[in-house]
């Protein structure tokens, strides 16, 4: 779906600046129907990435490929655009309308796409974010969730086959991340869709299928969550958090206790203390 070669991007510096890096020799790909998850500090380039996807930004050194199309090729840009929907940290930056339903249906307005089709694509994409019965709504009187699945449901109206989302909980609260994940699992489970996210939520990351940790514009880990939540001393010398039963079962073992490095869940938590007790 997403595929990057040797990719590197330098925004502009003044000419007394020494050239820097956001994104330095990146190899990153995405299957159709995965879903993985970015983690990272700020300024480790994760946004300066997820622009790559659908050209928002252009390679300095590289090459960027959507479904096998060039991002660099100008005779691609509407077809990436359509293949690759885009879900910023504020929904309110991207919506335009002041009715649901109206936001939901300008993307495939500009598009082209007949007004019975609109119909359709609009309704079915309320119902898969569970925001159908307020439809006829103001986007400014929903609650930060809301505005962020009516954001969501935008962006799948125009029918991508991957969603890149870009630090969408960072403004909402624990109900609203919820309801975004839960979302996020529907489109993956559901529809099949690829999708990308941009996280400080090491919980967020675990319902991933792989993560990737990014730091100072490298790639330095990419694997299951299992396998990268185990390494919790390199995790924290990034400068990053593991889940919280994670980070227990590694305090307990370094207490000499023997529970499994990998633990994500506090199912998994309860079942391995459950065992280590009896």
């Amino acid at each position: 779906m997403i595929k990057t070669e040797h990719l590197r991007y330098a925004y502009n510096a003044a000419e007394s600046e020494e050239l820097k890096f956001a994104l330095d020799d990146i190899d990153f790909s995405v299957a159709p129907g995965e879903f993985v998850a970015v983690l990272g500090h700020n300024g480790c380039g994760k946004s300066t990435l997820a622009k790559h996807f659908n050209g928002l930004l252009l390679p300095s050194g590289g090459m960027v490929y959507v479904s096998g199309m060039d991002t660099k090729d100008e005779a691609y840009y509407w077809d990436i655009r359509k293949t690759v929907g885009m879900v910023f940290q504020n929904p309110d930056n991207q919506i335009v309308a002041t009715v649901v339903e109206e936001d939901v249906a300008f993307a495939p307005e500009n598009l082209g796409v007949p007004s019975e089709e609109i119909r359709k694509r609009v309704d079915e994409a309320l119902k898969t974010v569970d925001m159908y019965d307020l439809r006829r709504h103001a986007p400014h009187l929903l609650s930060g969730g809301q505005k962020q699945r009516v954001a969501i449901a935008g962006v799948i109206a125009m029918e991508p086959a991957c969603i890149v989302l870009d630090e969408p909980t960072a403004m909402l609260d624990p109900k609203g991340r919820k309801e975004v994940i839960d979302t996020i699992l529907k489109l993956k489970n559901e529809k099949k869709m690829s999708i990308v996210l941009i996280t400080h939520y090491m919980e967020e990351a675990v319902k991933a299928d792989r993560v990737v940790v990014m730091h100072k514009g490298k790639i330095v880990m990419n694997d299951v969550p299992k396998k990268v939540f185990s390494e919790v001393k390199q995790l924290k010398n990034l400068g990053l958090d593991v889940p919280q039963v994670t980070e227990l079962c590694y305090l307990l073992n370094k207490s000499g206790a023997s529970l499994p490095g990998d633990i994500l869940t506090v199912e998994e938590c309860a079942d391995a203390l459950e065992e280590l007790l009896r």
